[in-house]
């Protein structure tokens, strides 16, 4: 009995689940073959937090590191939000009129004039001096 022509249409579909599936096992299954199996003490300790994960729930500590997080958050998507501004304002594809254009430009302007107050007032206040 021969294929039918609609079932072949979703043969690369296929294909490609095949390899993506092949690889994803592959990446799990060599390093846990070949990677050395012997962790020391350093590198079960805590890292990057800044205190140790398994104590008193109530005890102090340095928020610096959430700080310095959250500003990098901030950042990143204050940069996600120019990309598809620069696109939309800059392709001659989408036919956009002048006017908007300038609405665009002028409102991304006060967006990121916000931020770098913000990031300026941030900056006198210390926030970004790591204690």
């Amino acid at each position: 009995m021969a294929t039918p022509d609609f079932l072949l249409d979703y043969l690369p579909i296929l294909v490609f689940l095949g390899l993506a599936l092949a690889l994803g096992i592959g990446f799990l299954a060599v390093p846990a073959l070949i990677a050395p199996s012997e962790p020391d003490p350093e590198k079960l300790s805590t890292y990057e937090c800044g205190f140790n994960a398994f104590d008193d729930a109530r005890m102090k500590f340095d928020v610096q590191f959430y700080i310095v997080a959250i500003l990098f958050i901030i950042v990143d998507l204050d940069v996600a939000f120019l990309f598809p501004w620069a696109v939309a304002l800059f392709n001659p594809e989408l036919g956009t009129d002048r006017d908007f254009q300038l609405f665009a430009f002028w409102s991304m302007f006060v967006f990121l004039a916000v931020f770098a107050i913000g990031f300026l007032y941030e900056w006198k206040k210390g926030a970004l001096e790591w204690r």
